[in-house]
Parts: structure tokens; sequence; C-alpha cells
């Protein structure tokens, strides 16, 4: 968990700086560092998919998971849900900041490999990477949103936690093609998000969440068939 310590310790420490900056910050400059928000979470997303849909395995499960996940989040509610949650501590778009800040500092193969291999071989290094991006990524999402941005290190704590726990019970079933699906549907989820940011299509992205646990549901049951 040394790893995961330090990711946290990065985007806390990433948005205390921010915070400070955000002070002395004219609107124009708020309005363009959402614009460079929006674009990097556009190409990081596409990237993502790019990367590994060549390896996919299962081409179209991406497309079950995501229609299957937005029917599950949208019963749930779970966009409605967060943005009144958020909504009694903080006015403003926080909520659409923090909702992009989930997402890019845990979809990613970084947030996801990390505390596998921290688990598995004790090697920290894919951590320490993603904890020194995320500061930097936090010191923009607080100088646009504010600090409740860092909010979002007690979520990357039980995502990377849970990751690393279930590494350890799980060894022999984690695989590389399910890796691969997880990924390409978080990459299609930070896509959104950049797009909501861009203000080009507002999606709901928390409602689509649950398309992350449909991969490993679909291909264990499909295992049970081999």
């Amino acid at each position: 968990m040394i790893g995961t310590l330090f990711n946290v310790t990065m985007i806390l420490v990433g948005c205390t700086l921010g915070s400070v900056f955000k002070k002395g910050i004219k609107p124009a400059y708020h309005a363009i560092l959402m614009q460079a928000l929006g674009l990097a979470a556009t190409v990081i997303g596409i990237n993502a998919v790019v990367q590994r849909m060549p390896q996919s395995k299962y081409p179209v499960l991406f497309i079950v998971s995501l229609a299957l996940g937005g029917v599950i989040g949208q019963a749930l509610d779970l966009q409605g849900h967060f943005d009144k949650l958020v909504g009694r501590f903080s006015g403003g778009n926080l909520a659409e900041g923090l909702a992009t800040a989930i997402l890019l500092y845990c979809i990613g193969s970084l947030s996801i490999l990390g505390p596998i291999e921290a688990a598995l071989k004790h090697d920290y290094t894919f951590l320490f990477t993603n904890g020194m991006l995320d500061g930097i990524t936090s010191i923009v999402l607080a100088a646009t949103f504010g600090f409740g941005i860092a909010i979002a290190a007690g979520v990357v704590f039980a995502w990377q936690g849970s990751i690393y726990v279930l590494a350890l019970v799980l060894k022999s079933a984690l695989s590389t093609a399910l890796l691969n699906e997880v990924t390409i549907v978080g990459g299609i989820l930070i896509l959104a998000s950049g797009l909501g940011l861009l203000k080009i299509k507002q999606i709901n992205t928390l409602n689509l969440l649950p398309a992350l646990i449909v991969p490993p549901v679909a291909i264990a049951i499909l295992q049970l068939f081999h």
C-alpha cells in the first residue's frame, strides 16, 4: 500500500497548491484551464481505447457493458445522487470536476495495473509514476474547481486498495483480457467526461460507471463454459 499512499498524498498536495493558485486566477484563465482539462481527458480516453482495442478478445463486450451499465446507473440515478451530495457542501460545478477527477485518477492503466504489480511483485514503479501524474493533474483541477477535488483522494485510496486486496486473493483469476476490457470501457468514460468539459456533449458519465463491473462478470461467466 506504499504506492497508493504516495498517490493519495500527491493528490492532496496538488489540490492544496491548486486551490492556492485559484484565488489569483481570473475567470478567463479558469475557462482556458477547463478547455485544457477537456482536451487532456479526451486524448487520454481515446488513447486508452486505441491502445487496448486491438488486443481485445471480446470486441463487442464494451458495447454490452456500456448499455447494461448505463441502464443500471440510470435506474440507480447515480449522477443525480452524486450531484445532490456534492451540492450540499459546495455550489458551482464541483460535481462535474469531481466526476472528471475520479475518472482520471482511477480509470487508467497505471492506476489499475499499479496495485496489481504492488500486490504480486512488490513493484511500486507504476504507482509512483501515477502519483506524480495525478499530483500535476490535481493542481490544474483544484485551480479550476477548488479544493473540493481532494475528495477524490479518498476514492482513489478505496479503489486502489480494493484492487490490491483482490489481486492478492485472486492471483490466478486476473488476466490480460480482463484488464484490456476494463481499460477500454474506462477510456470511453474518460472520453465522455472530456466531451462534457469541452461543452461538446453533456453526458451523465456517472450513470455509465456500472459499465466497469460488466466485463469482470461477463468474462467470469464465459470462462465457466470453456
